[in-house]
């Protein structure tokens, strides 16, 4: 701050010693003007503007620097008053594109849940048409268009899923039930919803459940089960699907194994990222890279660790580790 001031006033300074430079000069061409006189007066001048930089040093930036040290946000409280007529010029300046900011976020929020809102209402009045659509299909003859109907009814399904969570998670604090959840009926929901793709594609589960009830969400817990398994399903062919749960110490660990393709290790970082696909999906117009960025989003918000091991070629494992009890204290009030 001395710095930015120095600078400020660079041209104050310049001028007074100048000034006083050009009575030196002048004292010493003129023998008729005591020099030793002018010099002692330059020296009284000097201390006088020194001790005057002193004082205008607190007092003027003291207002700015309660401007550099604000937060960012806006609220009037965190804008210093100004005392000088230019300090007033920008705090009145600053308030007013507070109040312009604010009219401009309420309205925008605003906006965002009606458009948020009209989302939501489209996908549940669109669960009406694929319900009836499913029920077709079941009702179709030849086995293979049936398998091939299934599908892309699924692929419609879980995209409209994944789109209705992806605008919930938002606001996933005031949709959250922390409770004891039996793991069984919540994964093998999930897997029945994948039965006709995994018909098709000749996988099965092979299922072991030590630990069988875990502290968590199960509404969410589902979201994320339904990203991993989907990715497993996909990714895989002629192949069982492992899931095994344990009890480690205080925490239940939830492990779900492919035999697909496996994941690069280059992409392994990544993999959680918005958006992101790895290399080979790049042609896949059907991959968003949205899935297990909100897979991730849900289960830090339930303290639920994601960890992935992978290895190209040989398979895919997620080991879900649960929070113990009292790591929900902030949650058990929702």
């Amino acid at each position: 701050m001395i710095r930015k001031f120095f600078l400020e006033r660079a041209s104050w300074i310049l001028f007074f010693l100048f000034v006083e430079s050009f009575f030196l000069f002048i004292a010493y061409l003129d023998a008729a003007v005591p020099f030793d006189s002018i010099l002692y007066m330059v020296f009284l001048s000097s201390i006088l503007f020194l001790l005057f930089l002193a004082f205008r040093y607190r007092k003027e930036t003291e207002f700015y620097r309660n401007l550099e040290e604000r937060e960012g946000d806006l609220d009037y409280a965190s804008v210093p008053e100004g005392e000088s007529p230019f300090e007033k010029i920008v705090s009145e300046k600053m308030q007013s594109l507070l109040d312009d900011y604010r009219r401009k976020l309420a309205k925008n929020r605003l906006s965002l849940e009606q458009e948020k809102d009209e989302l939501l209402s489209w996908i549940h009045e669109m669960k009406t048409p694929l319900s009836a659509m499913h029920l077709m299909i079941d009702r179709v003859a030849d086995e293979t268009l049936r398998d091939q109907l299934t599908y892309e009814w699924l692929r419609i399904h879980l995209l409209l899923d994944k789109q209705l969570h992806q605008k919930r998670i938002a606001t996933m604090e005031n949709d959250v039930f922390i409770e004891q959840v039996a793991l069984e009926p919540v994964i093998f929901q999930e897997i029945k919803a994948l039965r006709s793709w995994c018909i098709s594609k000749g996988i099965g589960f092979d299922v072991s459940l030590e630990a069988e009830d875990v502290l968590t969400d199960g509404k969410w817990l589902s979201f994320i089960l339904r990203q991993i398994l989907t990715n497993a399903v996909k990714y895989s062919e002629s192949a069982d699907i492992l899931i095994k749960s344990e009890k480690k110490g205080e925490h239940v660990r939830l492990e779900i194994t492919d035999f697909g393709r496996g994941i690069d290790p280059r992409d392994l970082p990544r993999i959680f990222d918005k958006g992101f696909t790895s290399a080979k999906d790049h042609q896949n117009s059907g991959a968003t890279g949205m899935g297990l960025y909100l897979a991730k989003k849900a289960a830090d918000f339930l303290h639920i660790r994601i960890d992935v091991k992978s290895k190209p070629g040989e398979g895919t494992t997620f080991i879900l580790t649960f929070p113990k009890k009292n790591e929900f204290v902030r949650l058990a009030g929702m």
